[in-house]
């Protein structure tokens, strides 16, 4: 009576599953004999909407069905006004220009700089002024310079030659073409233009002495065979354990050297 009345309840939990589509694999019994697996769950059950196969919401939401292109009139943005952009930045850069004149319109003269990190440091740009190093020794004072147009920066430090003789070279490339207007055209000054090269004297419009890197050339040697024979991975790891114990090995030669005294 107990495995009829076992696989009469079986039977009734198998049609209730294949009614919801519920899928149930198998149903233990306490009898241990009586071992019933149920793999007939139809296909249309598994797919079908009360389904756990589905993937659905925790809750009662709506199905998402979001319109995202509704409006899209109103998030447009246009650029009808460029050629009156245009027109309008080519009159200000003039008006400038004309304000300022006779100096550059392009602004003073910034010193040739690197690029930060490892991974720019080969490229060359405009800094933001030139350090009193390189004023001194190219022979301008520090606060005649800005009066002329240079730009400096007291914070920066020159961190090479290359670099110091490379803007000090710019500073006198600058100084040999400059021309400089009195303040009072009848009052010229010691260091002002002569009224020759006041005349002939034009606005500079544009980069002045553009900045531009220089290929370094590169010579090509000939492989010889101690070039060959040299190990860089060894010497790399012998230099850095000659620099690890260095202060070991200075300690040890001291003491060597007080017992040999004694």
């Amino acid at each position: 009576r107990w495995e009829e009345y076992t696989a009469n309840q079986q039977h009734q939990k198998a049609q209730q599953a294949h009614k919801t589509g519920r899928p149930i694999h198998r149903v233990v019994t306490k009898n241990p004999s009586t071992l019933l697996i149920f793999p007939f769950i139809s296909i249309a059950a598994a797919l079908s909407r009360r389904s756990p196969l589905r993937l659905k919401s925790p809750h009662n939401n709506v199905v998402p069905n979001g319109h995202f292109k509704k409006h899209w009139q109103n998030y447009v943005k246009t650029w009808f006004d460029q050629p009156a952009r245009k027109y309008r930045r080519r009159l200000g850069k003039q008006k400038k220009a004309a304000k300022i004149f006779p100096r550059p319109s392009a602004g003073p003269l910034r010193p040739i700089v690197r690029c930060q990190t490892q991974k720019y440091n080969m490229k060359v740009r405009a800094g933001r002024g030139f350090s009193l190093e390189e004023l001194k020794a190219a022979g301008i004072p520090k606060k005649l310079a800005p009066t002329i147009g240079i730009a400096v920066d007291h914070r920066r430090r020159n961190s090479s030659l290359e670099s110091l003789q490379a803007n000090v070279q710019r500073l006198k490339t600058y100084k040999a073409k400059l021309v400089v207007f009195p303040k009072h055209a009848r009052k010229i000054k010691a260091g002002d233009s002569t009224p020759e090269e006041l005349a002939t004297a034009t606005q500079a419009h544009g980069d002045y002495l553009p900045i531009g890197s220089e290929k370094q050339p590169v010579e090509i040697v000939k492989l010889t065979e101690e070039m060959k024979a040299f190990n860089a991975y060894a010497k790399v790891r012998l230099e850095r354990t000659n620099k690890r114990k260095f202060g070991i090995r200075q300690k040890k030669a001291a003491e060597a050297e007080k017992e040999e005294k004694k």
